[in-house]
């Protein structure tokens, strides 16, 4: 077999293994998922009134479940750090260090099998808010597709971020508290009212982080209103997150192995 053909099995074989771990243990995605839908019928709700200015709560919704959405992924992923901080100190990658395997795929399978939960996860509370009456009837096919590819690839990020995060983890209580960040910046964004609301100080927290203009793009996208230079600038965080955690993730799992 050829090299990539090798680097495919072994990957499959280790997706195979991950997503089998997510459905004979799923206590920890549903806890995980529990937070933006709870968050969502929360806002949406209780404070759906007060916080659309006036404009009524199928309003607020429409604003709300962008945020809602990515947060959704950011909860996804901190399961990601848990399950990589717990194979290494159970001693199972150690094991797969000595068999003859694509010694990479053990860390792809851990990404990919996090992508697709959190497009599950995306899935899933999506319902949720068509459910409580969120529409996107202003979005095309294109911009449809184009949304789904930034979930995607938003996701891609975070989980090679989420995953160097399990690896210098001790146990997969202080790889929790590592990938907290991921659930707390969603928090300090536009998810929940916008920038021109917030305190004059506070406003450069909250614009200069990746999670306010991947939110601004999939608003956009999701309403079909403009995106503006905020597509740019979510593409380059994303991508500057992806290769920052796959350089993070790679240069720490080969220093482990020597």
């Amino acid at each position: 077999m050829s090299s990539l053909s090798l680097a495919v099995r072994d990957s499959s074989t280790m997706l195979r293994r991950n997503l089998l771990h997510a459905r004979r243990y799923p206590s920890l995605t549903l806890n995980l998922l529990l937070t933006p839908v709870m968050l969502l019928l929360l806002f949406v709700y209780v404070f759906g009134n007060a916080m659309s200015g006036g404009a009524g709560r199928a309003a607020y919704i429409a604003y709300v479940v962008p945020g809602i959405l990515l947060l959704t992924v950011g909860s996804t992923v901190v399961g990601t750090a848990v399950s990589v901080s717990t194979d290494m100190a159970e001693g199972i990658i150690a094991r797969f260090r000595t068999m003859a395997i694509h010694r990479p795929s053990v860390l792809v399978g851990h990404v990919v099998g996090s992508v697709l939960q959190s497009v599950a996860g995306v899935v899933l509370v999506g319902a949720v808010a068509v459910a409580i009456g969120f529409r996107s009837a202003g979005a095309t096919a294109p911009e449809w597709l184009a949304a789904f590819g930034l979930v995607v690839l938003f996701a891609l990020a975070l989980t090679w971020i989420a995953v160097g995060m399990g690896l210098v983890s001790p146990n997969a209580e202080a790889a929790s508290n590592n990938a907290m960040p991921l659930i707390l910046l969603p928090l300090i964004s536009s998810a929940f009212v916008p920038l021109h609301s917030m305190p004059g100080w506070f406003q450069p927290v909250a614009r200069y982080q990746p999670f306010t203009p991947v939110i601004e793009t999939l608003r956009g996208l999701l309403l079909g209103t403009p995106v503006g230079s905020n597509g740019w600038i979510a593409l380059a965080w994303c991508l500057g997150l992806s290769v920052l955690g796959y350089r993070w993730s790679a240069s720490t799992f080969d220093r482990d192995a020597r």
